[in-house]
């Protein structure tokens, strides 16, 4: 059991390093925001759709029941992709990022109305230590049009991304996480195409390495890993252990987009690192 939970818990970690390749990447891609996130979920489908094949995994939906659901959450999960690159775009990869991060704190006070369950406090104790950690992690915040509008813009995108993850948690025992993510991004697929054509794809051509690495690494093998997570954590847990995400991108916008963190990034960041040690050693006491 002990090194099951291991397992699971380094799979966590190794998704939430994939998932946060997309600051980066949603800065650096010189395309339109939705039309990133056309390619990101078309190409993402290829490619999910190609394992499946190859690992004989059924992806019809069982019931029709489920179709509802599936649709909202992925109009929630498109959402979140979209606002949450604005945020990126209108501020910097710091700033995108910790604002989104305010996902867990809305997850962990939303999740007792999906589950019945009464409010867990330590989650929430947990949570105000993650939002101390970005207010002491994020640079020294300007509050003109740009920045106001990118906090606004990440706030928002948490609230979508908390609100897709718990619509989401219902179907994990019942479907593998790559058909869940599947059936999202086809849905997103469909939903985008208008903006394609609208808006163009001049620059795709020299874009392809970076919307390529956004399909594969960060949407179908990151985002797939994160919602098989929702089989052995609650969303709370894996949300809040997924808080590490700002650190793996800040430091890969370091070493790609020259930004440089400053003394308040390794305190908030530490601040954080806790906030997630905590929360993996509790969900490892409460599977035992």
């Amino acid at each position: 059991m002990k090194n099951q939970h291991s397992n699971h818990l380094l799979l966590l970690a190794f998704a939430t390093l994939l998932i946060s390749t997309s600051g980066p990447l949603g800065k650096f891609i010189d395309l339109p925001t939705p039309v990133i996130i056309w390619w990101r979920c078309a190409l993402g489908a290829l490619f999910l759709f190609l394992f499946c094949t190859y690992k004989k995994i059924s992806i019809k939906i069982k019931s029709k029941r489920d179709l509802p659901t599936t649709v909202l959450s992925a109009l929630f999960l498109g959402t979140h992709w979209i606002t949450y690159f604005y945020a990126l775009k209108l501020s910097n990869v710091a700033i995108g990022m910790l604002s989104l991060f305010t996902f867990p704190v809305i997850t962990a006070l939303l999740e007792p109305f999906f589950i019945k369950s009464k409010l867990d406090l330590t989650h929430v104790a947990l949570g105000v230590m993650v939002l101390i950690g970005i207010y002491i992690l994020a640079p020294d915040l300007n509050f003109e049009n740009s920045h106001v509008k990118g906090i606004l813009f990440g706030l928002f995108s948490a609230f979508c991304y908390a609100l897709r993850n718990l619509i989401i948690k219902q179907h994990v025992n019942r479907y593998n996480g790559t058909v869940i993510m599947l059936h999202q991004i086809i849905i997103l697929s469909i939903v985008l195409i208008p903006f394609v054509f609208i808006m163009g794809t001049n620059n795709i051509s020299t874009q392809y390495p970076y919307v390529i690495t956004l399909a594969l690494l960060t949407t179908a093998i990151g985002h797939s890993l994160f919602i098989h997570s929702f089989k052995y954590f609650s969303v709370s847990t894996a949300s809040i252990i997924g808080s590490i995400q700002p650190i793996f991108g800040i430091i890969i916008a370091f070493m790609f987009l020259n930004e440089i963190p400053k003394t308040n990034t390794f305190i908030g960041g530490a601040l954080i690192l806790i906030t997630v040690v905590i929360e993996s050693i509790r969900s490892k006491k409460n599977s035992a």
